[in-house]
């Protein structure tokens, strides 16, 4: 049987497919809180005829939700279409020591993330995820989630600028410009946004570095990780598809 995993974030949801540890297949939608169940499914139905998977292939299904409003039509379409009930990612959930003062409190993604990298390289890490807001999560040598840093993602800021500044376009993201001296409008939001948000990622890495001992490798994961990976000096290594190991990882400890 085949495991379904789905990380549902505030802009997007990413599912994947694993068949025997491997992800078969995967994809990205767009975050909708108010979909109901069966527009879910209509979703999911055109990402499993493409990869020609059928549902009834899927023993198991594993979501981590950062978005409430979405949870009662995920659940109902587990029930409805999958014929089994999802199991939930929550700090219980995590073989993790979480030494956050309220472990509650912290994002189902970030675990996800943390439990994944510190699978892969077993010692102390910073994980960013570029997602709709920039997440530090720092793990100790030994394995433990320490905490971290939240910070507006890039397109919220690329956003708000716009939006205030009336004679500013909306600019696309995805390549910096060849100097951080712009000679347009374009080109100096892209260099400011671009080259700018990588200095804030450097600095609080380096701020992060001098709290950690020994010092912890830095690797980056989400939407705009490889740019990023390109263009920030701290980035170590990236990794596209961590979250979506993460929950292969944990789905282990649910009981069949």
């Amino acid at each position: 049987m085949k495991l379904l995993v789905l990380d549902v974030g505030n802009t997007q949801i990413v599912a994947g497919i694993f068949e025997n540890d491997v992800l078969k297949a995967h994809c990205r939608m767009h975050t909708e809180p108010k979909l109901t169940e069966d527009e879910f499914h209509m979703h999911m139905s055109h990402f499993f005829s493409q990869h020609d998977i059928e549902m009834t292939d899927i023993g198991q299904t594993v979501i981590s939700c950062v978005v409430p409003p979405m949870i009662r039509a995920l659940d109902a379409f587990c029930h409805k279409y999958m014929a089994h009930a999802p199991d939930w990612i929550g700090p219980g959930t995590v073989d993790m020591p979480i030494r956050y003062r309220n472990p509650a409190e912290v994002g189902a993604d970030r675990l996800v993330n943390a439990v994944a990298a510190y699978a892969k390289y077993r010692t102390g890490l910073v994980v960013i995820d570029f997602g709709t807001a920039t997440t530090f999560d720092c793990i100790s040598e030994q394995g433990e989630y320490l905490g971290g840093a939240i910070a507006p993602g890039i397109g919220i800021s690329a956003e708000a600028l716009f939006q205030r500044a009336s004679k500013l376009p909306r600019v696309e993201l995805f390549n910096p410009p060849e100097s951080a001296i712009g000679k347009e409008t374009a080109e100096s939001m892209k260099a400011g946004l671009l080259y700018g948000y990588a200095e804030l990622v450097d600095g609080m890495v380096r701020r992060i570095k001098k709290e950690m001992r020994p010092e912890p490798q830095v690797i980056a994961t989400g939407g705009l990780a490889a740019l990023f990976g390109e263009i920030s000096d701290s980035i170590e290594a990236v990794e596209p598809e961590l979250t979506l190991e993460g929950l292969r990882i944990i789905s282990k400890n649910f009981a069949p």
